[in-house]
């Protein structure tokens, strides 16, 4: 079962539905609008009439015929310039930027318009008459004045979406967004803060007479209904664990979680299969990852952008530190985040279903792992991600200093193994006892 939420954000990353509506909008109004001027036409006041088309059913049809033939062809080139960007972003940068492209509303709804007006002007084109066709002579002067006014607007909108893409495609905007989609998927999905030290419960531990509950499609786990997990819980008296987070990778008939009974007695064979079937349509899959529900895509987007810029092939340190800042700040504002597992009750207040988040370690990994990797001999980026350290570390309470401690050992190691000027090594030392100074409280300025 696919929720709303899923929907709808699957159907904002097509192309396809603005433009698709716009198509049906503009052939109602192409139909309704020539209708409407049969009716008005003799009973417009003269200073109207005025600001109305005034040719004849042959100038009527000249123009009707350019503004379609004209908006055809720049659909083509707005289609072709989108599908260009596409290309760039996904060879240059990181095919999973896509999705944010097609997501794009500016791009969507210029595409409306052209089309829109295309098929308005060619639906209004077949309403005109001229006395040789054995009807009543007819030029709908309100719908060929509207058509001139979308042919118009297209043009304006032609030259906004020229301007839009040209910053769409610069790597600083790709950045953002992202860094935004993220942030909003952050803030819809995770409290701000953890629960009272007094009001925490522990997730439950499975049982070992815990069954497990195989995904129902392979795919990635976009999005968990906890809703229907918590009434089929309920219904089966059950504590259902989730233990694949949004973003995970599923596959079909292997566990994505496991259920017991409160009771420590074993499920009924009906039971259990109601269960399974109930839990399985519960967890939507999907061919890509989405913001729907996972926090960490973004991070996964970020750091492909970093580790794309440290190829080869492309060469481009800076736009891995770019992308390191984005990750870092994104990383800071989790860590003011309740990361632990959800934890959902039923009316009696008893746990009925765990569902897991990616730790705030798992997630320091994500964005550390592949840019050390990749950006070992390069100091510009293990210094970036030796700031990254120190300022998660500025951000994180001593409980969580952990995997901070880990990886700046990383670091340390990666540092010692490359062949580095000595005034480079220096620095990334002082670095890492910047870290250092940050896990315990320390700030130190720096003096210029």
């Amino acid at each position: 079962m696919v929720s709303f939420p899923v929907s709808r954000d699957a159907l904002r990353a097509q192309l396809w539905p603005l433009p698709a509506l716009g198509v049906v909008l503009a052939a109602a109004a192409g139909v309704g609008l020539p209708r409407l001027d049969a009716r008005i036409q003799h009973h417009l006041p003269p200073y109207l009439s005025t600001y109305l088309f005034g040719g004849g059913p042959g100038a009527a049809r000249t123009v009707l015929e350019s503004i379609a033939g004209s908006m055809i062809t720049v659909t083509a080139l707005t289609f072709s310039l989108t599908v260009v960007t596409l290309q760039l972003a996904s060879s240059q940068f990181s095919p999973r930027l896509l999705r944010t492209f097609n997501r794009d509303r500016y791009v969507q709804r210029t595409l409306a318009l052209f089309l829109a007006t295309f098929t308005y002007t060619l639906t209004v084109l077949r309403t005109v008459r001229t006395e040789g066709t054995g009807q009543p002579l007819f030029v709908p002067q309100l719908s060929v004045t509207v058509a001139f006014l979308l042919a118009l607007a297209s043009v304006l909108a032609l030259v906004a979406f020229l301007s839009h893409l040209a910053g769409k495609i610069r790597v600083e905007t790709m950045l953002r967004d992202v860094h935004t989609d993220t942030e909003d998927t952050i803030r819809r999905v995770l409290p701000e803060t953890g629960p009272a030290p007094a009001e925490y419960v522990m997730p439950p531990e499975p049982p070992v007479h815990a069954v497990p509950l195989p995904a129902g499609t392979s795919g990635f786990l976009t999005a968990a209904d906890e809703e229907a997990l918590l009434a089929a819980a309920v219904e089966a008296d059950a504590v259902i664990l989730i233990d694949r987070n949004p973003g995970s990778s599923l596959v079909a008939g292997t566990p994505a979680g496991a259920a017991w009974t409160r009771t420590g007695r074993p499920f009924t064979p009906d039971t259990l299969r109601i269960l399974v079937g109930r839990t399985a349509d519960a967890l939507t899959t999907g061919a890509e990852r989405t913001h729907e529900q996972d926090v960490g895509f973004g991070l996964r987007q970020l750091t492909d952008v970093a580790t794309k810029a440290l190829s080869p092939g492309v060469n481009d340190p800076t736009t891995a530190v770019h992308a390191l800042s984005h990750c870092s700040a994104l990383l800071c504002g989790l860590a003011k985040r309740d990361l632990s597992p959800r934890i959902l009750h039923d009316d009696h207040g008893d746990v009925r279903v765990v569902l897991r988040r990616p730790t705030l370690a798992e997630l320091l990994h994500l964005v550390v792992a592949q840019p050390l990797r990749y950006g070992a001999a390069d100091p510009s980026v293990l210094a970036r991600i030796l700031m990254l350290l120190r300022e998660l570390a500025w951000h994180t309470a001593p409980g969580e200093h952990h995997p901070i401690v880990g990886n700046l050992a990383r670091v340390r190691s990666t540092v010692a193994a490359q062949d580095l000027h000595p005034g480079e090594r220096a620095e990334l030392l002082e670095l890492c006892a910047s870290v250092e100074e940050a896990l315990t409280g320390r700030w130190p300025a720096v003096v210029p």
